[in-house]
């Protein structure tokens, strides 16, 4: 990444219009139902999603979303993520998603595509791929991550997939507590570990892990900043100041408007660069 003419570094971006495979059908339920949730429309490619971060001046890091055994939907590859990486690395890095109910032959995905440096961390989304983070069927992958001390992104609280729809798209909140992760973090401590969203309605677990666990950040993704719990802005203005991670959860909500609401939001103007940028260059070892 270029880092000097970027104007912030997003930790979570998602890809979820392929340009090499048409959408499944099985998705578009939860399609559906997450446009109805967060009032948005159309979702754009990668290559249009790239378009827009390159006049927002804001690097990015792009991830799918492996639900292939708790959806049944077929994932965007993980190498089309990394292609696109390649061809853009000077605003963007490919972060890869594997299912950790693929067991060993996850881990040789995940082997590959690190040793090839094709992706530079992982995303977990416990919800929706319907498993507990500290459950051992995900180990062989942190052993992965934490061996190469990459960064690893896990989804917590309240999720906005399956939200409206009948049984909750089958969806089971409980796998997202945050405090599933606190296990993570002490079997794995090389392993950077970001807690993604506000993880309402645990957010004080989040908080309190981010405070004791040196390998622990948290991404103030899928809310706009007016939304936050006070909690947030304080520990962000005072004792987690640095290890605050801007994030959008774009295409569901877009980061110049995060931007420009979160300058407004109550933070102290000397931890916004911390926030929008410096943190994640730590994070991400990008320094």
């Amino acid at each position: 990444m270029k880092i000097d003419e970027l104007v912030a570094i997003d930790v979570h971006t998602h890809a979820e219009v392929s340009c090499r495979q048409d959408a499944d059908v099985y998705w578009a339920p939860y399609d559906e139902a997450a446009s109805r949730y967060f009032k948005v429309g159309r979702r754009p490619t990668i290559d249009e999603t790239l378009k827009l971060y390159r006049e927002w001046k804001i690097g990015l890091v792009m991830f799918t979303v492996d639900t292939e055994f708790q959806i049944g939907n077929r994932r965007i590859p993980n190498e089309e993520i990394a292609d696109a990486a390649r061809g853009n690395s000077d605003i963007m890095l490919a972060f890869a998603s594997i299912d950790p109910h693929k067991g060993k032959m996850g881990v040789r995905e995940a082997r590959d595509l690190v040793e090839s440096g094709a992706v530079r961390g992982f995303k977990f989304h416990p919800t929706c791929q319907g498993f507990f983070p500290n459950d051992r069927l995900a180990y062989g992958l942190y052993e992965l991550i934490n061996h190469y001390k990459l960064p690893a992104i896990f989804h917590t609280g309240h999720s906005g997939i399956g939200t409206g729809m009948r049984g909750g798209g089958g969806m089971r909140l409980k796998y997202s507590q945050p405090i599933h992760i606190d296990d993570v973090a002490v079997d794995f401590p090389d392993m950077t570990i970001i807690l993604a969203h506000p993880s309402w309605p645990w957010t004080d677990e989040a908080l309190s892990m981010a405070l004791h666990k040196p390998n622990v950040y948290i991404d103030l993704s899928g809310w706009m900043p007016k939304y936050f719990p006070p909690q947030i802005v304080q520990y962000a203005n005072s004792q987690l100041k640095s290890k605050m991670l801007f994030g959008s959860d774009f295409p569901l909500i877009r980061p110049d408007r995060w931007i420009e609401q979160f300058r407004e939001a109550g933070f102290k103007p000397e931890v916004h660069d911390l926030i929008l940028k410096q943190n994640a260059i730590r994070a991400l070892g990008l320094g």
